[in-house]
């Protein structure tokens, strides 16, 4: 296959700035065009500044299929999905019936049967899938691979996660689906912290496991909570046994006190590693030596899809690499409603132009999670 690949965008507004950013800069290096845009108000010219060609500018159109007919982005193009959650299947099942390749935005699926339809049928079809989890195509992962190959920590005895984030209330309102967990038609949607905005802390700590298909997860334990007036989760952690006796521990809030980078840490016998994996930063803390840090690289996940097509370069997150988060995804969506924490255990973020909810203590919770591997019920300081 031959560049510049054209490439249609269905969703650009939101995160799909992000994605309309990327494209510009692929297409500045001659690797893509951008052929068409869905959205259901049209971008404007700016918006579209140094997109397209002057002879082929993208076409517009709240209408998907028909877009990618129009533009001529089937058998052999490429689509990039960034819609509401309850819509990516369908999208994706659109494009692959069209023969065109897909970088579908994470999480993939609302629950694991619309991530096997997904799944399944874009194997059938024939063409290519990515999931967009930028952090696995980060080059720390196999550096810290390697590193715990070689025993700088020693034995692993388990893996953490931590995700300290605020969100203002405005944020639960950005769109009818957001803080959902399923719409006013029983659509699943499930959009709450540990499934979306901190998601990627999930799959970057099972992808250090070396754990990130289905079967992989033998057992999953949860502890959901809100603070916020929504239905879905936005202060809650999880606890993963993987099939080669892993436990893996992520703690979320989107309730912080100071917000911070997340982080994953890796706990061995002998020392530890820590990947702040938005930075690609690597702290390695062991006995006998001094601390060591590094920064690395990050293969983009669209532009690794064009050099999969064009030169057989290895596709870093194809669907079946996201099965083990998927039973993340079913297990939070198959839960008991997340508890309400009363109104003692939180407060008004002060000073603060936009109102935000702050639970107290959380900061250090989720520390403490991460470190010790600890459910929130398992620790001294549980929000209640």
């Amino acid at each position: 296959m031959r560049t510049p690949i054209p490439v249609v965008l269905a969703g650009a507004r939101g995160h799909g700035r992000w994605h309309l950013l990327n494209i510009r800069r692929l297409q500045r290096a001659g690797l893509v065009r951008l052929a068409g845009v869905c959205e259901l108000r049209p971008l404007d010219a700016a918006e579209l500044d140094g997109l397209g060609s002057p002879l082929q500018p993208p076409l517009q159109s709240d209408d998907f299929g028909a877009l990618l007919d129009a533009t001529g982005a089937g058998d052999g193009g490429i689509a990039v999905i960034c819609t509401p959650i309850d819509t990516h299947t369908d999208l994706a099942l659109t494009a692959a019936a069209r023969g065109t390749h897909i970088l579908l935005e994470k999480p993939p699926a609302p629950s694991f049967a619309e991530f096997r339809r997904m799944a399944d049928g874009v194997r059938a079809a024939g063409t290519v899938c990515q999931i967009g989890f930028q952090s696995l195509g980060s080059h720390a992962l196999p550096a810290i691979a390697s590193l715990v190959a070689e025993g700088a920590v020693g034995d692993v005895t388990g893996i953490g996660a931590a995700g300290a984030w605020a969100r203002d209330e405005a944020y639960f309102r950005r769109s009818p689906w957001a803080g959902k967990r399923r719409l006013d038609d029983g659509t699943d949607v499930v959009d709450g912290v540990l499934t979306n905005p901190l998601a990627h802390a999930v799959a970057t700590a099972l992808a250090l496991d070396g754990s990130p298909h289905a079967e992989d997860v033998a057992a999953i334990e949860l502890e959901l909570a809100r603070a916020n007036a929504i239905e879905a989760d936005d202060t809650s952690c999880v606890r993963l046994t993987t099939a080669r006796g892993t436990r893996v521990t992520v703690a979320v809030t989107l309730c912080a006190e100071e917000p911070g980078e997340p982080y994953v840490v890796v706990h061995g016998t002998r020392g530890r590693v820590t990947l702040w994996y938005k930075q690609d930063r690597v702290l390695v803390q062991r006995a006998g030596h001094g601390p060591a840090e590094t920064l690395h690289g990050r293969t983009d996940l669209l532009e690794n899809l064009v050099g999969h097509l064009t030169a057989g370069e290895e596709l870093l997150v194809p669907p079946h690499r996201t099965g083990a988060f998927m039973r993340l995804v079913e297990a939070v969506r198959t839960a008991p409603e997340p508890r309400q924490l009363p109104a003692g255990a939180w407060y008004a973020a002060p000073g603060e132009s936009a109102p935000r909810r702050v639970v107290k203590g959380i900061d250090a919770l989720v520390r403490a999670s991460a470190d010790t591997l600890s459910l929130f019920s398992e620790l001294e300081a549980n929000p209640r």
